[in-house]
C-alpha cells in the first residue's frame, strides 16, 4: 500500500533591514513614518527617534528600495547601512561620531547667532528708556535673520509636515514667529511703527485703533532663539545614541599575534580564520572566541561576565574574545570570528534592546498635534467673524494676529528644556547624569530595581577578608610569608593576599625563591622557610593536610561564596586566607532608600548563588538571581517585565549594557564600562549606589516641574486665546503675557536648584 505525504506549503520567511532615517524632528515624525510603513502589504515597522533607525521586517514581493521610497514619499530620507565587513573597513564609529558633531556644531552656531541678534531686540522693546529714534528699524535689521535664517529648520519642517497633512511644535514656532514678523513688516511699512521718534511702551489698554502702530520683533526674534536652545540640548543627548554600540566594539583586540609555520606573526584581527593558533601575553586581551592548546593562566573576564573572581584555565578550556589574560603565556586556537563571537552577538543584544525600546513621544508633541490646527481654526474664525460683524480689516487683521501670538508656543519650548538643564545641572552637582527628558517618565512608573552586584553592590576588587591561623602561629607571620610569596605572583588573588598583608604588616620580604604552580598556587623560600600558598591541593602534593580547625575555616569560607586560600610553610599547614569582593560601604543604606522610594530590590549576577545570597543578606535584599550569563540577564529583565513590573536596571559592566537599554529604566555606574554608561538612561558618575536613589527622586522631581510648565503653559493659552479672539487682547498685550508666561515656567524651573 502506498501512502501519498499530503503536499506541504513551505513559508517564506520575512526578510529583514534596518535602515538609518534623516529629517526626523520630534517623536511625531518617528509615529508617522512608522505608519506608512506598515501600511505596506507584508511590512512591519518599528521606527526610533532617538536612534533614528527604522528596523523593518518585510516579505515576499517588496524590495529595500520600497521602503527606502515610502520613507521619502513620507518627506524624510531613508538608507540601508554599510554591511558589517564594509562597516569595519569604513571605521564608522569615527564617522558617525564626525557627522553628528557636525550636525550639533552647525545647530550650535545657529543657535549662538540667533541669541546675539536676538538679545538687543528683546532689550529694546520691553525696556523702553533703551527706545532711540528709528530703534524699530535697527529692531527689524536684527530680527529678520533670527526669524528668517535662524527659525530655517522649523519652516522647512513645518512645511514638509503641511504637505503631508500634520502638525507637530515646529509648525506652531513657524507660524507664531512669521506672524509675528508679518504683522511687524506690515506695521512698520504701512502703518504708524516706522515713523521715527515712535516708542513702544507697555500700553495694557484694550483699543483696535493702536495695531498699525505696535511691532513684536521680540516675540519672532526671541521665540526662535528660546526653542533653538531647546533643541540644540535634545541634539547633545541624541549624539550618544549609538555610543554604546561603539563602546561595544572597541572592547576587542585590535591586532594579534598568530602561528603561522611556527612563527609568530603580527596581523589585524579581522584577517583571523576559524582554526588558526594565536599567542596571548600577559596583559592582552584575548583576540577571539577560542580554546586553550598550550598554557595555563587566570583569565579576567568581568568587563563580560560580571564575575569578580578570575577563572584559571589551561589545555581544553575555552576562553572568551576581549576578555584579559592575567598571568601566564597562552596558545588559543580561534573557534568562533568576526559576528560569530560572544561580544558580537552583546553587540546586536544592545542594538536590539535599544531599538526595541518604544519612543517616548513629548506631552507638547502630543499635544501639539490637536492644538495647532485648532489655533489655526480659532485664528482664521476670528478673522472672518470681525470682518463679517465690523467689517474693518484692520481690527479683524489685529484680533487674529493676537489669536497666533497668544498662541506662540514660547512657553511650551520653554516647559522642557528649561527643567531639563536646571534639574540636570544640579543633578551634576550630586554626580548624577540625566540623558533626556524621555528618561524622566521612566522615572515615576518603575517598581523594581535590579541590581548588578560586581562592581555595583560590590567594589568589583578582590580583597582580603579574613585570616585564620593554626594554633602557635601569629597572625603577623602567617601574612608576612604568605604576602611575600604572593607578591611576586600577578594573579588577581595574590595581589589582594599581598596587598592586604602589606597594609595590615608593612613591608614585605623579598622571597629567595619563587615558583608560580598553574592552577592551584605559588610556592617558593621565604626567610630560610619553604612555603606553600594555594589550593588544598597544592599543599596535598606535599602530603600537608589541613587539620579540622583549618578545614571548617576553609569550609566555611567557601559556604560563602569567598575564594579561600591554604597556607603552610616547613610542612605544616600554618593558616586560612579568605579572598572576597567586598560590599561597598554605603550599598546596604543605598538598598534602604530605594525601599523607601516604593521600589522593589533584586540582585541579579553571573556570580555563584552562594556568594549572591551572602551579599544580599548583607545589604537586605530578598530576591536573588544567580549564575546568569549575559544574554541572559535581557531576558531576566524581560520575564519582570512580562510579570506586569516596570524595572530600573543597574550596572557597570559591558554583561549589563543589553539589560540596561532593554530595562524601562537604565542606570549606569560612572565607574563602569563605556557600553554601560551609554547604554544607561542615567549615569551615576561617583559609582556610589547611594545616588541611585538621590538620581530617580531628582528624576520624579524634574519630570513633575516640567508637568507643571506645560500645564501653566497650556492653561493661559486656554485663557487667553477666547479674550484675544473676542478683540480683548491686541497683540502687543498678547505678547506681553506670552513673556510672563515664559517668565513663570524659568521661575518655575529654577526651583530645582534647590533640590537637597
Amino acid at each position: 500500500m502506498t501512502s501519498i505525504a499530503p503536499e506541504q506549503t513551505t513559508a517564506v520567511p520575512a526578510a529583514g533591514v534596518e535602515l538609518s532615517i534623516g529629517g526626523m524632528t520630534c517623536a511625531s515624525c518617528a509615529a508617522r513614518i512608522e505608519k506608512k510603513l506598515n501600511r505596506m502589504d507584508g511590512v512591519t515597522a518599528t521606527v526610533n527617534f532617538a536612534t533614528e533607525k527604522a528596523k523593518v521586517s518585510y516579505g515576499p514581493g517588496v524590495e529595500v528600495a520600497d521602503l527606502i521610497a515610502t520613507v521619502e514619499k513620507t518627506g524624510y530620507t531613508a538608507q540601508e547601512p554599510p554591511k558589517p565587513a564594509a562597516r569595519a573597513e569604513a571605521a564608522p564609529a569615527e564617522a558617525e561620531e564626525d557627522a553628528s558633531g557636525g550636525e550639533l556644531g552647525a545647530l550650535r552656531q545657529r543657535l549662538l547667532v540667533s541669541l546675539v541678534l536676538s538679545v538687543p531686540v528683546v532689550l529694546m522693546a520691553m525696556v523702553p528708556a533703551l527706545q532711540f529714534d528709528n530703534w524699530q528699524w535697527l529692531s527689524l535689521t536684527l530680527a529678520a535673520p533670527v526669524v528668517v535664517w535662524g527659525a530655517l529648520p522649523f519652516h522647512k519642517a513645518a512645511w514638509t509636515n503641511a504637505r503631508h497633512g500634520a502638525a507637530t511644535m515646529d509648525t506652531l514656532v513657524s507660524i507664531g514667529t512669521l506672524a509675528a514678523l508679518g504683522w511687524s513688516l506690515w506695521a512698520l511699512f504701512f502703518g504708524h511703527a516706522g515713523m521715527p521718534g515712535m516708542r513702544h511702551g507697555f500700553d495694557f489698554s484694550v483699543s483696535r485703533a493702536d495695531g498699525s502702530s505696535s511691532i513684536y520683533l521680540e516675540a519672532a526674534a526671541g521665540v526662535t532663539a528660546f526653542i533653538l536652545a531647546g533643541r540644540y540640548l535634545e541634539a547633545k543627548s541624541k549624539r550618544k545614541a549609538g555610543a554604546a554600540l561603539r563602546a561595544l566594539l572597541e572592547l576587542g583586540a585590535k591586532d594579534v599575534t598568530v602561528l603561522r609555520d611556527g612563527r609568530e606573526t603580527r596581523i589585524p584581527v579581522a584577517e583571523l580564520a576559524v582554526g588558526d593558533r594565536f599567542v596571548v601575553r600577559p596583559g592582552e586581551k584575548i583576540a577571539t572566541d577560542g580554546t586553550v592548546v598550550e598554557g595555563g593562566s587566570a583569565i579576567d573576564a568581568s568587563m563580560l561576565t560580571g564575575e569578580s573572581v578570575p577563572v584559571d584555565v589551561t589545555t581544553g578550556d575555552t576562553v572568551t574574545g576581549a576578555t584579559v589574560n592575567v598571568s601566564g603565556r597562552l596558545v588559543v586556537e580561534a573557534t568562533r570570528v568576526g559576528a560569530d563571537t560572544q561580544l558580537s552577538r552583546m553587540a546586536k543584544l544592545v542594538e536590539d534592546a535599544q531599538n526595541g525600546k518604544a519612543a517616548v513621544q513629548r506631552l507638547a508633541d502630543r499635544i501639539s498635534g490637536v492644538f495647532v490646527p485648532v489655533v489655526l481654526l480659532i485664528a482664521l474664525g476670528t478673522l472672518l467673524t470681525w470682518l463679517f460683524v465690523t467689517g474693518d480689516a484692520t481690527a479683524a487683521f489685529t484680533a487674529a494676529v493676537a489669536v497666533l501670538i497668544i498662541a506662540c508656543p514660547c512657553a511650551l519650548g520653554l516647559a522642557t528644556p528649561t527643567a531639563l538643564m536646571v534639574g540636570t545641572g544640579r543633578g551634576a552637582q550630586l554626580g548624577i547624569l540625566i540623558k533626556g527628558p524621555e528618561v524622566l517618565e521612566s522615572t515615576r512608573r518603575v517598581d523594581t530595581v535590579v541590581l548588578d552586584k560586581t562592581g555595583t553592590v560590590t567594589t568589583g576588587r578582590m580583597t582580603l577578608q579574613d585570616v585564620v591561623t593554626a594554633p602557635g602561629v601569629t597572625e603577623h607571620d602567617l601574612l608576612r610569608l604568605a604576602g611575600a610569596l604572593e607578591h611576586a605572583s600577578e594573579h588577581p588573588i595574590a595581589r589582594a593576599i599581598a596587598d592586604g598583608a602589606a597594609a595590615r604588616t608593612g613591608t614585605l620580604p623579598v622571597p629567595e625563591s619563587f615558583e608560580n604552580v598553574a592552577g592551584l598556587g605559588v610556592q617558593g623560600v621565604v626567610e630560610g622557610h619553604a612555603v606553600l600558598v594555594g589550593r588544598e591541593t597544592l599543599l596535598a602534593e606535599w602530603v600537608i593536610e589541613l587539620p579540622a580547625e583549618l578545614a571548617a575555616a576553609k569550609a566555611a569560607a567557601e559556604a560563602e561564596g569567598r575564594t579561600a586560600v591554604a597556607v603552610a610553610w616547613d610542612g605544616e599547614a600554618r593558616g586560612v586566607l579568605t579572598v572576597a569582593d567586598a560590599v561597598k560601604d554605603t550599598s546596604a543604606r543605598a538598598i534602604a532608600e530605594l525601599r523607601r522610594l516604593g521600589l522593589t530590590p533584586v540582585l541579579l549576577t553571573g556570580d555563584n548563588k552562594a556568594v549572591a545570597e551572602a551579599v544580599a543578606r548583607e545589604v537586605g535584599i530578598d530576591e536573588v538571581i544567580a549564575e546568569v550569563l549575559p544574554q541572559d540577564k535581557v531576558a531576566v529583565v524581560k520575564r519582570l517585565q512580562g510579570e506586569g513590573r516596570s524595572v530600573a536596571m543597574v550596572g557597570d559592566g559591558v554583561n549589563d549594557a543589553a539589560a540596561l537599554a532593554t530595562a524601562d529604566l537604565g542606570l549606569a555606574m560612572g565607574t563602569g564600562t563605556d557600553a554601560a554608561i551609554e547604554a544607561g538612561d542615567l549615569t551615576l558618575v561617583r559609582g556610589d549606589l547611594l545616588v541611585a536613589a538621590d538620581a530617580i527622586r531628582l528624576s520624579r522631581r524634574t519630570l513633575g516641574t516640567i508637568k507643571g510648565n506645560l500645564f501653566w503653559a497650556f492653561g493661559y493659552n486656554i485663557a487667553a486665546l477666547p479674550l484675544a479672539a473676542a478683540g480683548m487682547l491686541n497683540p502687543m498685550i498678547a505678547g506681553a503675557a506670552m513673556a510672563f508666561s515664559s517668565v513663570f515656567v524659568v521661575t518655575n524651573s529654577l526651583r530645582l536648584r534647590r533640590f537637597r
